[in-house]
This record gives C-alpha cells, sequence and structure tokens, in this order.
C-alpha cells in the first residue's frame, strides 16, 4: 500500500497490519499478521516510529504499537510531498546552451508534462497539432496564452469548441479510424516535440535542430491544407476511392 510512497515492502505490510486492526499490537502479533519475519520486524517498526507512522507505547511492560490514523497519514504524505516539491522548485538550473541535439523520451505523463511547460514557456507562438481529446486539456492554458497576445495555431483531429480563431479541425469520418495518433508541438519556431506511439507505448523527441524545426512545421502547414482539403472536397475525396486513399497516406 504505502510502497508507491517510497516506503519499503516491509514497512507497507507492518503498517497495514497495524491500520487493519482496532486495536494496539506487540511485536509477535504484527508478525503473524504482517508476515514479516520476527529477524527484521524490530528494524522495521524504528524505521517507522522515526517516520512518524507507528506510534510506541508500554502497557502492562511490555512494548505495543499502534498505527497513525489513514486520515493523519494522507495529510502527512500530502504536506511531505508538497514541502519536497517546494524544495525541488529552490534548485537552480543553469541554462543550456542551445544546441541541435536530439532528445528522446518515454512515458505518456511525461511528454505531456514537458509539452506544457514549453508551451508556457512560450514567447511568441505555438503551434500545436493533437487528436480532440487530448486537446482539450491543454485549451485553458493555450486560451489564457491567446489572451496575453501569443500566437496560436491549432490543428484538431476531432470536434473541438475554442476562442482560438486559427484553429483547423479534421473531423474523422471513413477512412479516419485507421490513422495512428501523434502529436505535434513547435514552440517560438525554434523547439518542438514530436510524439507517436510504439509498441504499445508513447515515445517523443525534443529538438531544437533548425532542420527537424522547420521540417515539422512545414509538416504541421501540411496537416492544416489537407484538411481544408478534405473539407471543400468532402464529397469528391470520399466517393473516389483512389483520392481518398492516397490523402489519407500524406495525411499520416
Amino acid at each position: 500500500m504505502l510502497q508507491q510512497f517510497g516506503f519499503t515492502q516491509y514497512e507497507s505490510q507492518v503498517y497495514t497490519s497495524l491500520i487493519t486492526i482496532n486495536q494496539p499490537l506487540d511485536a509477535t502479533a504484527i508478525v503473524k499478521r504482517s508476515g514479516v519475519p520476527r529477524s527484521k520486524v524490530y528494524e522495521v517498526i524504528t524505521k517507522l516510529i522515526e517516520k512518524g507512522i507507528v506510534l510506541e507505547s508500554f502497557i502492562e511492560k511490555k512494548r505495543q504499537y499502534t498505527a497513525l490514523p489513514m486520515e493523519a497519514l494522507v495529510e502527512k504524505l500530502t504536506s511531505n510531498f508538497e514541502a519536497n516539491i517546494e524544495e525541488l522548485k529552490k534548485i537552480e538550473v543553469e541554462e543550456m546552451e542551445v544546441d541541435d541535439r536530439v532528445w528522446t523520451m518515454r512515458d505518456n505523463q511525461s511528454i505531456k508534462s514537458i509539452m506544457k511547460e514549453l508551451m508556457v514557456g512560450a514567447r511568441k507562438s505555438i503551434h500545436l497539432s493533437l487528436w480532440a481529446d487530448e486537446m482539450t486539456s491543454f485549451l485553458p492554458l493555450l486560451e489564457e496564452l491567446h489572451q496575453k497576445g501569443k500566437h496560436i495555431h491549432l490543428h484538431a483531429i476531432g470536434e473541438i469548441k475554442t476562442s482560438i480563431p486559427e484553429t483547423s479541425v479534421l473531423i474523422p469520418t471513413q477512412g479516419h479510424d485507421t490513422l495512428e495518433r501523434s502529436r505535434i508541438l513547435i514552440v517560438d519556431e525554434k523547439e518542438m516535440i514530436f510524439a507517436g506511439i510504439e509498441e504499445h507505448g508513447w515515445q517523443a523527441i525534443r529538438t531544437h535542430s533548425k532542420p527537424l524545426v522547420t521540417f515539422f512545421t512545414e509538416f504541421f502547414y501540411h496537416d492544416v491544407v489537407l484538411t481544408k482539403i478534405t473539407q471543400r472536397h468532402h464529397d469528391l475525396i470520399m466517393n473516389d476511392d483512389e483520392v481518398r486513399d492516397m490523402l489519407l497516406k500524406l495525411k499520416y
């Protein structure tokens, strides 16, 4: 239960054995309930006492233990997390010189977090291409940046509602259900992220490389133009198998 918060498996087992019973336990009872070896249980209990999530008492000349109540534990973990975040923010990071290296990264949430960070730091412009369900989570920030005078140009696959005027929307129709998801973010025409799904997980590249930034900027406008073509000549495209298949291959 507590391992995802940095506690060991044995610490988690001991705390669980105490919080799930409405009475104090001695070390022998904790061993039986938790499954922690007797040779380790005192060491684990001592660490939990030091961390403030197990309380110790002498009852009838015997050491007994009880768990910090769950509500108090949640508040403690929350406070510790927030304090650690504040300490992390104090770390001074030297500004790196701009280079043309290509950085790769994985993990969906990490990619989205970096995308948000780049958007917040944009000085002039943002070009963003996303599927609508993902675009929606960024819209409040993007609309705020638009109100502050940043040039925002969006390309969404799927219907979205936004006050940002430069928004092109491709409504998926026949054939579009086979399109692979991808993300393009270009900030200030100087830095970009491109992400796609490979081997059942998101992977991305991030770079300041001018040739790549230029390429993906052109690719962004390529998507915008193809979307407008699809909208204006929908019947022609969808009724001509050859044209439709070629357009879908061009699109993705």
